[in-house]
């Protein structure tokens, strides 16, 4: 089947009839089957649907980067400008990759190279397509990370990958795909770890792109605030096929298959709980305290927290400055309660939620289940860690890639000595189920799921140990809208049964908003507003929070096409000439 739309020009890019077998031990699987579509110049098609319905696979067929021992394609053409590329030798095919069709993958940290300077990998793409030297291959390397509002480009230039921060490594593979100006740019869940302002900053630059150059977009999303806003055209996918196709408007107002419906009826709205004080219940009524019942013991309490990390120069950073990336952060967490942390990448979410843990060096206190942490070594911790538990933002980095999911998910109980074998492996099997896998997929490693698959994984794994608090670091970011609301009801569900406590890191303002009773906004380390739900959300007083609040992409075309999602955001940094994604330090990881 491919997707023609009505007087359409003559397509940019063509595919027809693509299908794509895995390779198994029980024999191939069909996971594409006849995925067709045309591109035209100028347009934006963007590819919506669940985690594994074939988006990626998609994608990467046309960059004919599928793996070889695992992935066979059978079927299937894909011209561009008429040019067969099934064909074409892998010497021809690699003039292709970058300089005629680039690609954003979903995972900056496993695409960039982890010793080599950002400045390096820049350079070398450039080099690589456009034939100049070093010196100026060097000077575009930094102009590009000019034009995606990268702060101190220079400076960046001389980092390696695991100094930034997530959404700063997005912005770098961003960089690098539009350095050689494609013809066609796919964009794999290219704002997946972009707080909104960022994203509203990213779309800009993606829209401009398309104008200055007449260059083409493949979409890849699970954000439908984001289809709305950018698609001309969107193909949904469920089970490898293109279900349904036509114009943002039409399917989003007028879906035909019963799978559109759901997943645009999953969306999480902004605004959609105004009036409420809690996330909404989702198995039964909130109990009524006792009279004169005290007040649950939080399970954390932060005191005037501080996280300073060494700068570079001398032994170990020895005599260099040091960088304050989180300063005087206070808050409690109620047992059964959830405190939304928000803010730009680089504010120091992450870095406050490790810090929590104990797993960074801190200043101040952190009292975890009315035990203080700050002076406890990794033996008088390893306790606690059946209490608290984090789900990290990047989960393929949380992965042993040499250990079956199921071990992954496993391998805490066993350290805890929690259940025999058989028990432990029961378990297993009931957690997939939870967050929407087979257990079948227990024997099965990291690298053979989708981003968002991944992601569900480590929250099946950070639930294994039933613990008293989980620190979320955008939990559910790389998940489609439709298993994110079942992640979401499995986290309330077990907040209501079970009275687990969240820290829950998001720049997802609308999911936010469903899942926290009170909200801290961070900014450059501090915490700027905090408050309840309601007073955040429906009076904010800070005007970082109401521009926060602003850039959110509506999951509306009409509304979104009318400025809805308040994308002269990303004028503020360029203007202001300061930008809190940029707020970030030599040696540390933050997201």
């Amino acid at each position: 089947m491919t997707v023609t739309a009505p007087g359409q020009p003559r397509p940019l890019l063509r595919v027809s009839n693509l299908t794509v077998d895995a390779l198994t031990p029980e024999g191939a699987k069909r996971v594409l089957d006849g995925v067709g579509f045309e591109l035209a110049e100028g347009e934006t098609l963007c590819l919506a649907g669940e985690s594994g319905s074939g988006k990626s696979l998609t994608s990467l067929s046309i960059m004919r980067l599928l793996a070889k021992a695992s992935l066979r394609m059978v079927a299937g053409s894909i011209k561009l400008e008429g040019r067969e590329l099934t064909s074409l030798t892998e010497r021809r095919m690699r003039d292709v990759r970058g300089g005629e069709i680039a690609m954003i993958f979903q995972e900056p940290m496993t695409s960039l190279n982890p010793v080599i300077r950002i400045g390096d990998q820049l350079a070398e793409a450039i080099r690589t397509h456009q034939r100049l030297d070093a010196g100026a291959a060097r000077r575009a390397a930094r102009d590009i990370l000019d034009a995606v509002h990268m702060t101190e480009p220079a400076r960046r230039l001389e980092q390696y990958p695991h100094e930034l921060s997530g959404g700063m490594r997005q912005r770098v593979m961003i960089a690098m795909a539009l350095s050689c100006r494609p013809k066609v740019l796919i964009a794999d869940e290219p704002t997946t770890a972009l707080d909104v302002t960022v994203q509203a900053q990213i779309l800009k630059l993606m829209r401009e792109l398309k104008v200055d150059f007449g260059a083409s977009l493949i979409l890849v999303t699970h954000d439908m605030g984001v289809v709305a806003e950018m698609a001309d055209r969107v193909a949904v996918m469920n089970g490898g096929r293109i279900i349904e196709t036509g114009t943002a408007i039409d399917v989003f107002e007028t879906p035909r298959e019963a799978y559109t419906q759901e997943l645009i009826g999953a969306v999480v709205r902004l605004g959609a709980h105004t009036g409420t004080d809690g996330p909404p219940r989702v198995t039964m009524p909130a109990p009524e305290p006792a009279p004169g019942a005290k007040k649950p013991r939080p399970i954390v309490e932060v005191i005037d927290l501080g996280v300073t990390y060494r700068g570079k120069g001398g032994w170990f950073g020895a005599g260099a400055a040091g960088f304050s990336a989180v300063r005087n952060v206070s808050f409690t967490v109620p047992a059964g309660g959830t405190l939304g942390l928000v803010g730009e990448s680089g504010s120091g979410k992450s870095t406050t939620g490790r810090a929590v843990l104990g797993l960074v060096p801190f200043a101040g206190s952190v009292v975890l289940d009315g035990q203080p942490i700050e002076d406890l070594g990794p033996r008088e911790m390893k306790p606690l860690r059946r209490v608290a538990q984090m789900i990290f933002q990047d989960p393929y980095a949380s992965l042993d890639p040499r250990m079956s999911v199921g071990a992954a998910i496993a391998e805490p109980m066993a350290i805890h000595r929690t259940g025999s074998s058989s028990e432990r492996w029961d378990m297993v099997a009931e957690l997939l189920r939870r967050v929407g896998l087979a257990p079948e997929a227990a024997s099965r490693f990291p690298h053979e799921f989708s981003g968002g698959q991944r992601q569900r994984i480590c929250i099946a794994r950070a639930l294994a140990l039933r613990p008293k608090l989980i620190v979320a670091d955008e939990s559910v970011s790389a998940l489609d809208v439709s298993v994110r609301a079942r992640v979401l009801d499995l986290m309330l569900e077990l907040q209501e049964t079970m009275g687990i406590a969240y820290l829950f890191i998001s720049h997802d303002m609308a999911v936010v908003e469903r899942m926290s009773h009170h909200v801290a906004v961070m900014r450059a380390g501090e915490i700027v507003e905090i408050g309840t739900r309601r007073e955040i959300f429906e009076s904010p007083r800070d005007p970082y929070t109401r521009e926060l609040l602003a850039a959110v992409p509506h999951a509306d075309p009409r509304t979104a096409r009318r400025g809805g999602s308040k994308a002269a955001m990303s004028t503020r940094a360029a203007g202001s000439g300061r930008d809190a994604v940029g707020v970030t330090h030599p040696g540390f990881v933050e997201g």
